[in-house]
């Protein structure tokens, strides 16, 4: 399959090493991917900010760059939620009916990375290998506008050498419970598909000098005995 890569302000900005794990992993799996260069912002934090009018020319953007894709993968569930949920409602809101059409058709082959593995590539192993102690954080996006539900620990389970230690539900709760739920675990990393949930948890436990580290699910699974 061919797949397109919407990298992401905040990864191709902060995290470069997310979308390179990202198409590392993919070829792994023999796909081919490719990265539109003209992409821009998915508009996500214009319209959660109420500047729709501000978002609806990065909505048409991106309608434009991957309307021809047959599939494109976003190592964000929160940008993807935007593509899925948003993108169609910022058109409508001003009156462009088939802008908002073709948002619809493209947002319907726009994956979160779990779901693209899990249910369009029907793969759960991902022959990944990395010998650490792991919690995973579900992001507020990926379960309440995405339903990925239990698609990310079910690769993280198949993921080769790994130790990986589950912990309550905190994606609601303070920095601070979250934290301290993390690091009663005892893991080495915390794990999400969300880099900006990461940076958040990531910037906490730094400063308590807790010596657990923020690591993107994409750099796991893309990870082998050669790399790990």
């Amino acid at each position: 399959m061919q797949i397109a890569l919407f990298v992401t302000c905040l990864a191709d900005g902060l995290f470069p090493g997310v979308g390179r794990a990202t198409v590392r992993l993919l070829e792994r799996l023999g796909h081919e991917v490719t990265f539109p260069e003209t992409q821009t912002c998915c508009g996500q934090m214009h319209t959660n900010t109420g500047y729709l009018r501000e978002a609806l020319p990065l909505v048409r953007r991106y309608v434009d760059v991957f309307q021809d894709c047959e599939a494109v993968v976003v190592p964000s569930a929160s940008c993807t939620g935007s593509v899925r949920h948003q993108h169609a409602m910022v058109a409508r809101r001003f009156g462009d009916e088939e802008l908002a059409l073709r948002a619809e058709a493209v947002a319907a082959r726009t994956f979160e990375l779990s779901q693209l593995l899990v249910d369009v590539l029907g793969v759960e192993d991902v022959g990944a290998y990395y010998p650490h102690r792991v919690t995973y954080h579900p992001t507020c996006h990926s379960l309440r506008l995405l339903r990925v539900g239990d698609r990310p620990l079910r690769l993280l389970r198949n993921v080769a050498g790994i130790d990986l230690v589950e912990h309550g539900a905190v994606s609601t709760a303070m920095l601070a419970d979250k934290m301290r739920s993390v690091l009663a675990t005892g893991a080495e990393v915390c794990a999400a598909g969300d880099s900006s949930c990461l940076m958040h948890i990531g910037g906490g436990l730094s400063r308590l000098n807790a010596g657990t580290a923020t690591v993107h699910l994409a750099e796991i699974l893309a990870s082998t005995q050669d790399t790990g």
